[in-house]
């Protein structure tokens, strides 16, 4: 049944897309705008893809949109599902699993995330080195087929070391300031307590967010390589006074999101 599934999807996106990219990039809150960028932007609609789920989230529009930028042909997922949203493990596997049956090598992931320290200040863009999942939720439980990926992948490289150079590269050629640090993966929807952005910080993570990791998980399984953006939106609880809001978290990703996309068009020129 799953790989009945994943020929449904890879057909309706193939009947609109000819030749699929190698690169696809996935927006997170408040960044869907990248995608307009792209030059002769083919556009599919998740509703449309069987396998794809739509993000019930604001600031996730749901659209699968191929096109050129920087001289570089990519596809871009314009925004996610998330397990707090009640998916099953599945709805966040199968989207990915078809792009790699569509012919994509590289999955760049984007999210908005909070900082758990000063130095991840509201508005800072983070290259991610590796995460730490703490949601006790994992798109890779159940029956595995081998033809996907091994039953135990390896995740000492979760995010590629080369790919990770290039962004910095691309950072150095822009000026574009970028940090590098672990994030950390909840499952949400609330934000996090006090206590538990004080805790979060003592293992080693320096970012909080409600994604990102599943991806990168079922990417990895299927042999993609990965790599990570993160934009901090808000300072963790306790570390600031002021309240928590998703509007707050929308609003800075949008203004930190024209950094994001000048380090993207630099990074996709190198490619």
């Amino acid at each position: 049944m799953i790989q009945e599934l994943l020929a449904q999807g890879v057909k309706a996106v193939s009947e609109r897309v000819s030749d699929f990219p190698k690169t696809v990039i996935v927006l997170g809150s408040g960044l869907g705008r990248f995608a307009a960028a792209l030059e002769q932007p083919v556009t599919v609609p998740y509703g449309e893809i069987p396998g794809f789920s739509r993000s019930t989230v604001v600031g996730h529009s749901g659209n699968l949109v191929v096109g050129t930028i920087s001289g570089e042909r990519i596809a871009v997922m314009q925004g996610r599902i998330h397990a707090y949203e009640g998916h099953p493990g599945s709805a966040i596997a199968t989207p990915i699993r078809i792009l790699r049956k569509l012919g994509a090598e590289r999955l760049i992931l984007t999210n908005a995330c909070g900082g758990l320290n000063k130095e991840m200040s509201p508005g800072s863009l983070v290259i991610l080195e590796d995460h730490i999942n703490f949601s006790q939720f994992n798109p890779l439980i159940g029956p595995n087929d081998d033809s996907i990926g091994p039953r135990f992948p390896d995740m000492s490289d979760p995010y590629d070391a080369a790919l990770r150079a290039k962004l910095e590269e691309a950072a150095r050629e822009t000026g574009v300031v970028v940090k590098k640090g672990v994030y950390v993966f909840v499952l949400g929807p609330n934000f996090e307590t006090a206590a538990e952005i004080r805790m979060y910080a003592k293992f080693g993570a320096d970012v909080v967010g409600m994604s990102t990791v599943p991806e990168c998980l079922v990417a990895r399984h299927c042999g993609m390589k990965v790599a990570c953006v993160s934009i901090v939106t808000n300072y963790g609880t306790g570390i600031s006074s002021e309240p928590l809001t998703h509007h707050e978290t929308l609003a800075t990703a949008e203004r930190a999101g024209q950094n994001l996309e000048q380090l993207l068009r630099a990074f996709l020129r190198q490619l």
